[in-house]
């Protein structure tokens, strides 16, 4: 009753290996590769601390029509190019005028409350010059809230915040996103939650002032050759989410040419990550990370893990490894 504090954080999960697939953040990247590309996700955060947030995901994104795919000189050989290599670059075009279009579905648990976000994208893809492209998204679904109260202990068994009929929200959900990519560089904003829904577990108004707040994420990344097959990418992604702390991600992945590659990455307040990540030819892909906690939170945490495997379906050109934005 004499004290009393603060917590502010952000709504929507967060992952340390966006720059594997950014299309889960920005939905303007929808359609980006002349391939299908799918991806599953799963993380583990604070492991060791009940209740800690849990994330798991589906992706998968395409382009529209055949024009995207094409074959000449300048485009990718049918036995497969390696992207990471300075001949790539060199003949590099800027991609075909398309359409893109995409569905993503994630679930995130923390403690009592269930999140569940199914969303549609659509992108347009557009050249500006001979090696740069601009992509505008938008993402279009729907959100379920879900609250479990048996995972609440309360005295006398009441709480007039929650009402056990009114435990489950499904909403309409909104997200926008710009991509802006060429060779050897990636910059994008997209933003979230752009509806300002309600949050509340009761029909009691005055228990229910909570709402959704939009995300803006901000990622830019750029390409150093350190030898024909060898890249160093480092990238960076801010996070805004009113009225949390602005968050900050710095990353750096090391690709040897289109078979492996490691990289690390640091979250300010929060945590470093080790990451590491192979392509199994020209059909899977698996990466996994681990986050050392560097919060208070390291008391009672071992940490982060997370792991993505992704596919590559109707992969024409039997390439190894994302050409176009990482």
């Amino acid at each position: 009753m004499l004290f009393s504090g603060t917590v502010m954080g952000q709504q929507r999960p967060q992952y340390t290996q966006y720059i594997f697939n950014n299309f889960i953040l920005n939905p303007a990247i929808s359609g980006i590769e002349n391939y299908t590309d799918v991806k599953a996700g799963y993380r583990n955060q604070w492991e060791g601390l009940e209740n800690a947030p849990v994330t798991s995901y589906i992706s998968i994104h395409a382009p529209l029509g055949k024009k995207f795919l094409y074959d000449n000189a300048t485009s990718f050989e049918n036995d497969g190019d390696n992207p990471m290599s300075r001949s790539y670059t060199q003949n590099y075009m800027a991609s075909e005028p398309h359409h893109g279009i995409g569905f993503y579905a994630v679930s995130d648990k923390v403690g009592p409350i269930s999140t569940t976000n199914i969303d549609l994208t659509y992108a347009y893809h557009l050249g500006l010059t001979e090696k740069a492209n601009i992509a505008v998204g938008i993402a279009a679904g729907i959100s379920k809230i879900s609250l479990d109260a048996s995972k609440i202990t309360l005295e006398n068994n009441l709480d007039p915040a929650i009402a056990i009929d009114e435990s489950s929200k499904i909403q309409p959900d909104l997200g926008v996103g710009v991509w802006f990519y060429g060779p050897q560089y990636f910059a994008g904003v997209s933003a979230q939650q752009l509806l300002f829904r309600p949050i509340s577990f009761t029909n009691n108004a005055s228990y229910n002032e909570g709402k959704q707040v939009p995300h803006v994420f901000l990622t830019a990344g750029y390409k150093f050759y350190l030898s024909e097959n060898i890249t160093a990418i480092p990238s960076t992604m801010v996070k805004l989410v009113s009225p949390a702390p602005v968050s900050i991600d710095l990353n750096i992945k090391i690709a040897f040419k289109d078979k492996f590659w490691m990289g690390g990455s640091y979250r300010k307040d929060d945590s470093f990550a080790a990451l590491l990540g192979f392509n199994a030819g020209s059909l899977v892909n698996l990466s996994y990370s681990y986050d050392f906690t560097t919060s208070n939170l390291r008391s009672v945490s071992n940490g982060t893990h997370e792991i993505v495997l992704g596919l590559l379906l109707n992969n024409h050109y039997k390439v190894t490894c994302p050409h176009r934005f990482w």
